[in-house]
């Protein structure tokens, strides 16, 4: 099997430090346990900070970095094990924690029998970069700590979707996802067939286009065409979008584009042939400029036998269509 989280590089780094950081605790536990320690690997940042003085539970958070839920249950846990003590102060309000003798005499062990040979071991891990990789490390963390990754993603907002002209290298996906709504909800006619099967021939070499949008990460996700059936009319055909893509308005996306193609054509009229089984998709053809006409219908509405809807572009905010 591949390894998808490796594979997935940077959108998976958080993901991929919790694994590794997984498997070196789980190496480390067993050298904290060779050294005769009842400690997890979790439990010794906490004996660390505690080293030498006390501090409230407000400041463990603080020297760890770490959330006040984890640091109580890690101090929590600690106590049951008799290597802290927790002692409430004179205000009544903060509990001030410390190591006991038993706590004292882990650190004391753990600096012999664990924190030499672990770092020697992560030395060696890391082909004796490791004073290279920390210091990388902290760069992130002080950069996280200044701009959380919610906000620097909301910053960097990539171009999601894009739009791709037509080329052979294209004509299968052309194919694919045409059959794919067509032979879901209807019969695919004739002359579904020789469009889709011939796309070159039958719209891009009569003076049409045919258009592609594509989402980062996913590939081509959705297209359609523009089919010249006269001097100067097109026929808006052909158009879908995969399931896979739903939620991130590719149709929309990709209506806005195929009517400026038209329009740079010069078309007049453009207009679209539909069933009113498309509910979703007839309500968008609506919001972007298209109107029920029944001259069109009346003119080219017998080409497929699946047809019983005829819009014409009239534009947003324009006068009604005939």
């Amino acid at each position: 099997m591949d390894d998808v989280v490796r594979d997935m590089g940077a959108a998976l780094l958080g993901s991929r430090l919790k694994r590794l950081g997984e498997r070196m605790q789980a190496g480390a536990a067993r050298v904290i346990s060779n050294a005769g320690l009842e400690v997890q690997p979790a439990h010794m940042p906490l004996l660390v900070a505690l080293d030498g003085r006390a501090l409230t539970i407000g400041q463990l958070v603080q020297a760890l970095g770490i959330s006040q839920p984890g640091v109580t249950r890690g101090v929590g846990q600690l106590v049951n094990m008799g290597l802290v003590r927790a002692e409430t102060g004179s205000d009544q309000r903060h509990r001030t924690i410390s190591l006991t003798d038993k706590g004292a005499a882990a650190i004391a062990r753990a600096k012999l029998f664990v924190w030499p040979q672990v770092t020697e071991a992560v030395d060696q891990l890391l082909a004796g970069r490791s004073g290279e990789i920390l210091a990388i490390l902290a760069e992130v963390e002080d950069a996280l700590a200044a701009t959380p990754l919610d906000q620097l993603a909301a910053q960097a907002r990539p171009e999601i979707l894009s739009i791709r002209g037509y080329s052979d290298d294209l004509a299968r996906e052309f194919h694919d996802i045409n059959t794919e709504w067509i032979s879901e909800m209807f019969r695919m006619e004739e002359t579904d067939r020789k469009t889709l099967e011939s796309p070159r021939a039958s719209i891009i070499d009569a003076g049409g286009a045919i258009l592609f949008v594509e989402a980062a990460g996913m590939g081509i996700i959705g297209t359609c065409a523009l089919q010249k059936t006269s001097t100067t009319g097109f026929e808006l055909t052909k158009m879908g979008v995969r399931k896979a893509a739903q939620g991130l308005k590719a149709g929309e996306f990709l209506l806005t584009a195929v009517i400026d193609k038209a329009q740079e054509l010069g078309a007049d009229p453009l207009y679209l042939l539909t069933n009113s089984r498309c509910a979703a998709a007839i309500h968008l053809y609506e919001k972007l400029g298209f109107q029920h006409d029944a001259a069109i219908m009346a003119e080219y509405g017998a080409r497929y036998a699946r047809c019983d809807v005829a819009m014409r572009y009239v534009g947003t905010g324009k006068g009604t269509g005939a």
